[in-house]
């Protein structure tokens, strides 16, 4: 609607345009009338510009995570399972770590539910390497939980699980830069786990990141990130 258009231009797009911060609940809101196919795409290239050039802050962060998970479809998971996952992007074309030790200390009877994508910058993502194991990536909540009770890790494919997300996915290829939604997936597990190690690149997202896992009340995050540029815990 014209009404809904001239609210976003006005009062979203004018204030990140001179480079003013947004509140989590208003960045909340924003992200939602996208997830929801009320924003036309001209005006969703615009925001993710703008925010980029400004720079994203936690609180805005924050309020983008809450929005993901509102559209999202979510479930609980009994007992402390935990996700090993990175935020990709480092450009190293690495191989997939995460995953791999992901099925260790899944082995070693710790429970994992695992939240990944394809892959972003290395040779393969974590649903790229599930997937050449002959996994079904594309399951169910309930598939997912009785993995991790069984065999004490689970699987949720983000496209899957983050659906609305897609809306975004040919607009974010066409500006051809990066967004705040590169390091988002990791912060937002469908299964909402309350423990987790996480790679993030680059290393200048780091603060923000602990912040975003301080206003969202987790019980334990850690955060790694590598010298070299690594989304991992490296000897860089």
């Amino acid at each position: 609607p014209a009404a809904l258009m001239e609210f976003f231009a006005r009062d979203v797009l004018n204030p990140l345009v001179r480079g003013t911060d947004m509140e989590r609940a208003s960045a909340r809101q924003a992200l939602t009338e996208i997830l929801e196919g009320r924003v036309e795409a001209v005006h969703i290239a615009s925001f993710l510009t703008a925010l980029t050039m400004k720079g994203e802050t936690a609180e805005e962060m924050t309020g983008f995570i809450d929005a993901m998970i509102d559209a999202a479809t979510t479930f609980e998971l009994a007992g402390d399972a935990i996700d090993i996952v990175g935020t990709g992007g480092d450009q190293l074309h690495t191989v997939n770590i995460s995953t791999m030790a992901a099925l260790a200390v899944a082995g070693c009877g710790v429970a994992v539910a695992k939240h990944g994508n394809r892959a972003a910058s290395s040779s393969v993502g974590s649903a790229d390497v599930l997937e050449g194991l002959g996994v079904r990536i594309e399951t169910s909540p309930d598939t997912v939980r009785a993995c991790v009770e069984g065999a004490s890790i689970g699987f949720m494919f983000a496209p899957t699980y983050h659906h609305a997300l897609g809306y975004l996915t040919p607009i974010r290829r066409a500006l051809y830069f990066r967004t705040v939604f590169n390091v988002l997936g990791p912060l937002a597990n469908p299964a909402r786990v309350r423990r987790a190690l996480i790679g993030v690149a680059p290393a200048s997202h780091l603060d923000h990141m602990a912040r975003v896992i301080d206003l969202r009340g987790t019980d334990l995050t850690i955060l790694v990130s590598g010298d070299d540029g690594l989304d991992e815990l490296s000897l860089g």
